[in-house]
């Protein structure tokens, strides 16, 4: 007895827990430490000793006992590992069970006292497939459709994806009659467990086929070559996708077959920005211009669009450009364009140029900067 864990410590619970509390504990350990799925060598170990703790504090009576005397309380009762799971009831046993399906071989034919699972034998659809494709900055604000070569498994028309030269080449599977799924009962320490497998002689398929297509070789597809073309809607963005149905993975047992998701990756441009759904430029004017005002023709994404420049107007000020943005995908409604204006300073000047600007200065009463030296405190 001394050599023993406390249950409580086993389970990590505290002595006031509750049943639900006994219970959630008691099912996160022994989905970690159940043998089939953790492969450490005193996995077994614990797991006995998870489940002990568990069939005592999960009882009413034996948990009384055990919370006066202790584990000398307990040479009265039959429990521990050798007895299974003797605190937990079928549903409880199922929910373990059902977490590790796959790590355990498949105990998908094990009785728990409600309904057993099982994979599909019917039709199934096929996986997705994934693509990227690059497009121009203004392909993607206009859209625009481009041609794709693409390689893909279709079924067989002749045949509609059966395999047979026929219907009446079509029987049903003598060894599954039909299921697509065998049944194995094997004899564990947990009792009898029964698990499900692929039927050997029709994979899955639940039928047999007496005489193929001569089409597809019985394969039920043939593999195609097409060129196919993608609309990529304007207003698109970087890592945003287009799917094509039907371009995906080839289906099972007749199934169809997945769909084709192409993800966008938009080029920069040399001079335009997206950001949400506005664009940004910059460009540049002269300080005569900015002072004065002016009229450019600014670049947008749909041509030339004529833009006042207000005189006065300082560098890095920015002048909106309404609806000529991005069109968005959901609401269509289209964003702005963002002229950002630089202000360029000549490094060189032609005589008349220099003499204009020297006789400007000489009518200024005082330079920008001695206005700051004035005001500076």
């Amino acid at each position: 007895m001394a050599d023993k864990r406390d249950y409580y410590e086993v389970l990590g619970v505290d002595r006031s827990a509750g049943e639900d509390e006994i219970k959630k504990a008691y099912r996160k350990l022994a989905k970690k430490y159940h043998p089939d799925v953790n492969k450490a060598p005193d996995a077994e170990a614990k797991f006995k000793e998870i489940n002990e703790a568990y069939e005592v504090l999960s009882d009413p009576q034996k948990k009384a006992t055990y919370d006066q005397f202790g584990h000398a309380g307990m040479d009265g009762f039959s429990g521990g590992y050798s007895q299974g799971f003797g605190g937990m009831n079928m549903d409880d046993l199922g929910d373990i069970f059902s977490s590790f399906m796959g790590g355990m071989g498949g105990f998908s034919g094990f009785n728990f006292g409600g309904s057993s699972s099982s994979r599909r034998s019917g039709p199934l659809k096929g996986d997705n497939r994934y693509m990227t494709m690059d497009i121009d900055f203004l392909d993607a604000v206009h859209g625009v459709d481009k041609l794709v070569n693409l390689t893909v498994e279709k079924p067989c028309t002749y045949c509609d994806g059966t395999g047979a030269a026929s219907k009446a080449d079509i029987e049903t599977c003598p060894t599954c009659r039909g299921t697509g799924r065998v049944l194995r009962q094997t004899r564990t320490a947990f009792g009898i467990m029964q698990q499900q497998s692929i039927c050997p002689d029709c994979h899955g398929k639940g039928k047999r086929v007496k005489k193929i297509c001569p089409h597809c070789g019985g394969n039920g597809y043939n593999t195609v070559k097409e060129q196919v073309e993608v609309s990529i809607p304007a207003g698109i963005g970087s890592g945003q996708q287009v799917r094509l149905s039907g371009y995906g993975e080839r289906g099972e047992n007749g199934g169809p077959n997945g769909d084709l998701y192409i993800e966008i990756r938009v080029r920069p441009h040399k001079y335009f920005t997206r950001e949400g759904n506005n664009i940004r430029i910059s460009v540049p004017i002269s300080a005569l211009d900015a002072t004065l005002g002016t009229t450019v023709d600014v670049p947008t994404a749909y041509g030339d669009v004529e833009m006042n420049v207000p005189a006065g107007t300082q560098p890095g000020q920015q002048l909106r450009l309404r609806g000529y943005g991005i069109k968005d995908l959901r609401t269509g409604n289209v964003g702005d364009q963002y002229v950002e204006i630089q202000i360029e300073i000549p490094k060189k000047l032609s005589r008349e140029e220099k003499e204009l600007y020297e006789k400007l200065a000489n009518r200024k009463k005082e330079s920008v900067f001695e206005r700051f030296k004035k005001n500076f405190k």
